[in-house]
């Protein structure tokens, strides 16, 4: 088996240089459906495996880019995604090979069926059988008893579940001990624990799902109480026990580029896939800033402006007049910018009459529904920062904003698996902007295409 070689990126990211065969004993964690309490049961499963001295790595399943901050803040290592639509097959194993630790725990997105419109394609039950991965259910009692066993039964026998183990949440030790005899014996899966509800340990959402883990006052603490939780009411050797090794794929490593990009990073801007992070530090000279906190950019030749939270901080990001006026010169010379979602939102003309930078007419603002939720499919109208026109890409929107911009729309989308289609994409000399995220490792003519056109802006300023 290859050796693993561990790297540390410019932020303290770590990931691995692995060879084709590199093992990793693995878990997933995932539930019926949404708010189960998922999120917080894994993290204080893997700060429980990390406190009694393991390394512990971590993956989000689907396009979220919130909860993997929750697995970060938990483990003390950056988060990953995996993504089959985003990602493929083979990106995805590639995005696996960045884990770096004895063991690894991966969050299940929505229900562990619940995949692109009314079917199981790229849930985390696929996800799992795609890479081996065995799971453990976490099943939160709604005022039932007996009848959680066919339930979960259910959940064990469909064709193909890696559904090896329950952990109950939020019940006390009476409730798991008479469910845990009834499971066992009719479902055949082990139940290894419980969790009880712990006094103010649940997260607080917000319009895009959980509030931010920087937002969040005494998180470590939080994550100390779950996890102290787990290690007594849990058998962690038994969860050990059913992980399964699960192989990588070498993460593709361009060659390098004489590019510095300067990665905005803050609790405004915090919506970032680690596989683009990767893909950037190994290939470029990254260094990053806040447009909340800093009065200037650093020299570079690419700004990347990724999603996050805009429109919470609006007023705070409209003072830093000087951070605006920075970024507007950087593009207005022609340097070159890429913004996704709500990095797109503030550079226009207002978030909600708050003054942002100016570089798109128009202003963006929050409704009290979601907009787009779920995956799409991206051809190009032109030649732009992504590629060619006619080039095709997957990506992700997640917003509750609408951008009433008056500007020409040059991404053609339609919704993955279904007939809707819309515009997006908005281009100012070589900035470009829209709502979709892409996860570049599924995506590798876009980001080659982004450093050759950097390259060239570079050549011809």
């Amino acid at each position: 088996m290859p050796a693993t070689v561990i790297l540390l990126g410019s932020r303290g990211y770590v990931w691995r240089k692995a060879g084709k065969g590199q093992l990793m004993k693995t878990i997933m964690i995932t539930a019926p459906s949404s708010g189960s309490g998922k999120t917080t049961a894994t993290m204080g499963l893997v700060r429980a495996l990390r406190n009694r001295g393991s390394a512990v790595t971590c993956f989000k399943t689907g396009p979220d880019y919130i909860d993997t901050a929750f697995l970060q803040a938990a483990s003390g290592r950056e988060a990953g995604n995996l993504d089959l639509h985003l990602q493929g097959k083979k990106g995805m194993r590639q995005a696996f090979s960045l884990a770096a630790g004895d063991l690894c725990v991966v969050e299940g997105a929505m229900g562990y069926f619940d995949g692109i419109g009314n079917t199981f394609q790229n849930s985390s039950f696929e996800i799992s059988k795609e890479l081996g991965i065995n799971a453990v259910l976490i099943y939160t009692p709604q005022g039932e008893m007996f009848t959680a066993v066919p339930k979960i039964k259910g959940l064990v026998d469909f064709e193909g579940s890696r559904i090896k183990g329950v952990i109950l949440n939020r019940v006390n030790e009476r409730t798991y001990l008479l469910l845990k005899e009834q499971i066992e014996k009719y479902t055949g899966v082990s139940v290894p624990g419980f969790i009880p509800a712990v006094e103010g340990a649940e997260l607080k959402s917000r319009h895009l799902g959980l509030v931010q883990s920087i937002e969040i006052k005494e998180l470590d603490n939080r994550i100390e109480q779950i996890a102290q939780a787990v290690s007594w009411h849990v058998d962690l050797d038994a969860v050990i026990g059913l992980m399964t090794d699960v192989a990588g794929l070498p993460f593709p490593r361009p060659a390098r580029r004489n590019i510095r990009v300067a990665i905005a990073r803050d609790r405004a801007f915090s919506f970032y896939y680690r596989e683009n992070i990767a893909l950037l530090e190994e290939t470029c000279q990254v260094d990053y800033f806040s447009p909340l906190e800093d009065h200037r950019i650093p020299d570079c030749d690419l700004i990347y402006l990724g999603g996050g939270y805009p429109e919470v901080f609006k007023a705070e990001l409209a003072k830093n007049r000087q951070m605006l006026q920075a970024i507007k010169n950087f593009a207005d010379r022609g340097s070159c910018i890429y913004a996704e979602c709500g990095g797109m939102m503030y550079l226009n003309d207002y978030i909600e009459k708050s003054a942002m930078v100016g570089i798109f007419r128009g202003e963006s603002r929050l409704t009290d529904q979601l907009q787009r939720f779920g995956y799409i499919d991206i051809t190009l109208l032109e030649n732009c920062l992504l590629g060619i026109a006619g080039s095709k890409l997957t990506a992700h929107e997640f917003h509750r904003s609408v951008s009433n911009l008056q500007e020409k729309e040059i991404f053609k989308i339609r919704k993955t698996g279904g007939v809707n289609t819309w515009g997006c994409g908005y281009c100012y000399k070589n900035t470009l902007a829209g709502y979709p995220h892409i996860n570049f490792l599924g995506n590798m003519g876009a980001f080659r295409a982004m450093l050759d056109y950097v390259e060239a802006s570079v050549r011809t300023a």
